[in-house]
C-alpha cells in the first residue's frame, strides 16, 4: 500500500532520518553483518535508510525495492549523489518479491510490513529470499500507534488483519525465522533481528 503525501513527507524528514540512524546502530550492535554480503531493503523510500545500511554494513550488493515508482526515482537520485557501488533498484510488491529463493544474506525492513495488506505473505517472501542462516532486520509499528483517532485521519494504512508482537512471533515461528534479539514497546512497535533457521531447530531468543 503506497504512502499518502503526508506520510511521504514524514519518511523523508530529518526526524525520520534520525530515527533510522538509531535503529541501524542498534541492528549493528546486536547482530553485525560481515562486509560484502548480499543485502535487500524492502520499502526503500527515498534512499536514506539505504545510505545508512551501506555505510554501517558495507554490503557487496544492495538491492532496493519500493511499491512507489516516485520513491524509487528519488532513491536513485539520492544514492547516485552518494556514489555508493553495487546498488540496484526496482518497483516491486513486498508480497511478490522479484528475487530468486535464497538469493540474499540479509533483509532490512524499516516499517514497511504494516503497510502490506497481505503481511503474512510479505513475511513468507522475506523467508523465501533469505539464504539459510540469513538475517532479517525488522522495525515495525503496531495498530495502536497508527490506527488511533488522530493517525487514521492523517495516514493511510490497511484496516484488516493487523499484527502485534505476538502475531509476528507466531508468523516467524511458523515459517522458520527465529527472532533472536528484540526491543519492544508494547503499544507502539518492535525492533527485532530474526535468523532463518538452517535445520528446523529452535534457536535461543534474547530480549533487550
Amino acid at each position: 500500500m503506497k504512502l499518502n503525501r503526508l506520510e511521504c513527507r514524514f519518511v523523508n524528514s530529518p526526524l525520520r532520518r534520525a530515527m533510522q540512524a538509531l535503529v541501524v546502530r542498534w541492528f549493528q550492535a546486536v547482530k553485525p553483518l560481515p562486509p560484502g554480503r548480499r543485502v535487500l531493503e524492502i520499502g526503500c523510500g527515498a534512499g536514506a535508510g539505504a545510505r545508512m545500511v551501506a555505510r554501517q554494513f558495507m554490503p557487496g550488493r544492495l538491492t532496493l525495492l519500493d511499491l512507489d515508482l516516485e520513491m524509487v526515482r528519488q532513491a536513485r537520485r539520492t544514492l547516485a549523489a552518494a556514489s555508493l557501488p553495487g546498488i540496484s533498484l526496482c518497483v516491486a510488491d513486498a508480497a511478490r518479491l522479484p528475487l530468486p529463493s535464497a538469493g540474499v544474506d540479509a533483509v532490512f525492513g524499516f516499517g514497511f510490513l504494516h503497510h502490506v495488506p497481505a503481511w503474512r505473505e510479505g513475511v513468507s517472501e522475506v523467508h523465501r529470499v533469505l539464504a539459510p542462516g540469513g538475517i532479517y532486520y525488522i522495525e515495525e509499528y503496531y495498530p495502536s500507534l497508527y490506527q488511533n483517532l488522530i493517525t487514521r485521519r492523517l495516514a493511510a494504512h490497511p484496516e484488516q488483519d493487523r499484527f502485534d508482537g505476538r502475531d509476528l512471533r507466531e508468523a516467524f515461528d511458523r515459517i522458520g525465522i527465529s527472532l533472536q534479539y528484540v526491543f519492544e514497546l508494547k503499544r507502539m512497535g518492535i525492533l527485532g533481528v530474526g535468523v532463518k533457521k538452517t535445520d528446523g531447530s529452535e534457536s535461543p531468543r534474547a530480549s533487550f
